[in-house]
């Protein structure tokens, strides 16, 4: 049996950072090192389901059914069924991070040592101000988001913390100068 090159090169990049194509995303992703099942599709209502907790997360069960025509027994059932699918990771509040006293935010990319994913992770984790933790490809291998009390903490954080991980080889930072969020049912921010 013949291989495709691409798939060669999938298995060994999925293979260089911890995980392989019989775990599916596997421990990077999914937290755990068991098979990630198969999703089970969505349909028109679950969809708007997700909408609207997406625009409000603190929708009540009534309000989520009459807005998707349903009963609240089946609006219930299905939000958790989302949540036991994986589907809704969780509950939380968007910040204004400059209102919360987080006005620098930056976003810091690193290049680090091959096989080394789950421990960069697990001390970026660790990182006060990190928000946001990827696995990527092309010119570096991971992107963090920070948000800090000022471009002073900004520095020694990436200074002194990342550049102090062991696996970590080289970091560069882009700080933001603004942020939009995308979530359904945000109103843009009203600065200028």
């Amino acid at each position: 049996m013949t291989e495709r090159r691409g798939d060669v090169e999938a298995e060994q990049m999925a293979d260089s950072f911890g995980r392989g194509p019989e775990t599916g995303y596997g421990e990077g992703y999914g937290g755990g090192t068991e098979p990630v099942a198969a999703a089970r599709p969505l349909d028109s209502i679950d969809r708007d389901i997700l909408r609207i907790l997406q625009s409000d997360g603190r929708a009540s069960i009534r309000s989520v059914a009459d807005r998707v025509h349903v009963s609240r027994a089946n609006a219930y059932a299905r939000i958790n069924r989302l949540i036991d699918d994986g589907v809704i990771r969780g509950f939380g509040a968007r910040i204004d991070h400059e209102r919360a006293g987080q006005g620098a935010s930056a976003y810091v990319t690193l290049k680090i040592v091959q096989n080394s994913w789950r421990t960069v992770r697990e001390q970026l984790q660790e990182l006060p101000g990190a928000t946001h933790i990827a696995l990527v490809s092309g010119d570096f291998d991971v992107l963090l988001l920070v948000h800090t009390p000022d471009n002073r903490t900004l520095r020694e954080l990436v200074l002194t913390r990342i550049q102090a991980i062991p696996e970590v080889l080289s970091t560069r930072t882009l700080l933001v100068f603004e942020e939009t969020d995308l979530t359904p049912g945000t109103p843009p921010p009203d600065r200028e």
